[in-house]
């Protein structure tokens, strides 16, 4: 069974607390997106936030506290996955979601600096692998249903072939800082679809 336990800022109740909640975590994109993480002063989002600063870094502790909440906030607000009856489609859909995501001013802004920020702090890295781990999970079930229809080979890896549709559009992203369009997107659903349908997302074996 999984433990029950919380990071700083992850209960949520309700009421009042959820909305002095809401408006923080509001106030932490908007700091990360103009000012990065190290940029990030918890004085400042609670004062941007309204909210007294004692409750601020009583609850979440510090910056990364913060955005160990974000994250989690973001992967609870994210669509579920795409279920269009055909693998591809269903992987272009999950291309273009993370295209749209990547290119949102604010959203991809936010992530740019969480990915920054978790170069140098475990924190922001467990934040990360947390968000991703959880999209990845989700959208991995797309190639489980395309395994049951016999459009993918048994025993292909779904998370796998998911974190291959994406990478591509993350390293333009953050590794080269190229432009990410509809054809980089379109272009890496169907090059991992063709490898998919290939077997080499199957178990290697020795």
């Amino acid at each position: 069974m999984e433990q029950q336990t919380h990071l700083a800022g992850t209960v949520r109740p309700g009421g009042r607390t959820a909305r002095v909640r809401a408006a923080v975590l509001e106030a932490t994109q908007d700091e990360l997106v103009e000012h990065g993480f190290h940029g990030l002063a918890m004085d400042q989002v609670a004062a941007r936030a309204g909210v007294g600063k004692t409750t601020v870094y009583r609850r979440w502790g510090g910056p990364a506290g913060l955005v160990v909440d974000l994250m989690t906030e973001l992967a609870d607000q994210s669509a579920g996955h795409a279920d269009t009856g055909s693998i591809e489609t269903d992987l272009l859909a999950n291309a273009y979601g993370v295209l749209n995501a990547v290119n949102d001013p604010r959203l991809g802004a936010t992530f740019q600096a969480v990915i920054a920020a978790g170069t140098c702090d475990e924190e922001a890295a467990e934040a990360l692998r947390r968000f991703y781990g959880r999209r990845i999970e989700e959208w991995a079930k797309v190639v489980d249903l395309a395994v049951a229809r016999g459009e993918l080979p048994e025993g292909t890896d779904g998370a796998e072939v998911i974190r291959a549709v994406s990478g591509p559009l993350y390293y333009r992203l953050v590794v080269t800082r190229e432009p990410v369009d509809e054809a980089v997107a379109e272009a890496a659903a169907r090059r991992v679809l063709a490898a998919a349908r290939a077997g080499a997302f199957r178990p290697v074996t020795p």
